[in-house]
């Protein structure tokens, strides 16, 4: 059997984190392996991959085969790209000058995209943010209008029950004063 990158599982149940390893193909998912060359999070947004790419691509040279998973990272992270690019030196078509220019343009093309995604998403949840702000402000102010109507209410009530007793209370005074005269 060949050697092989692959995922070795690691974390809690529910919350997994991989280590990308190199393996011999007859190992055990979470078993011995050769050699360690980075580690996968996929539960941050985006995923969190840290990968040594001069190990990886080594690797990938000298014939480890990746799992389906492991393929997409290592061309997530631009190794196959490379490894693609070495062998147009091999066969005499590219300078290592060229894959080098080629491989650089390529990263930050690829960085343009994600910081421009990254950005996207982020200007979505801002206006989504504004518009629940908006709402939010609209039941507070509807709901506030409705508390200085209540209190407007009370207060009228109030006012009108104060004067109510007040003009009773003069005419109940005399009334009081005279028998307690006699």
């Amino acid at each position: 059997m060949p050697t092989k990158i692959r995922l070795q599982r690691r974390g809690k149940k529910g919350n997994p984190f991989y280590h990308i390893v190199i393996a011999d193909g007859r190992a055990p998912r979470d078993g011995k392996f050769i050699e360690s060359i980075g580690t996968y999070n996929p539960l941050t947004s985006p995923a969190t991959i840290l990968l040594d790419a001069e190990k990886a691509l080594k690797w990938v040279q000298t014939g480890a085969v990746p799992t389906d998973t492991c393929r997409a990272i290592l061309s997530y992270e631009g190794i196959l790209y490379k490894n693609h690019l070495l062998k147009g030196v091999t066969k005499g078509a590219l300078t290592l000058d060229q894959v080098e220019e080629k491989f650089t343009a390529w990263k930050k093309d690829k960085q343009e995209r994600l910081d421009k995604k990254i950005q996207e998403k982020n200007s979505k949840l801002t206006a989504e943010q504004k518009k629940k702000l908006e709402i939010e402000s609209k039941i507070k102010e509807e709901r506030a209008a409705a508390i200085a109507k209540q209190q407007s209410k009370l207060a009228q009530e109030l006012a009108e029950a104060e004067a109510n007793t007040t003009e009773e209370t003069p005419a109940e005074t005399p009334a009081e004063e005279t028998p307690q005269a006699e």
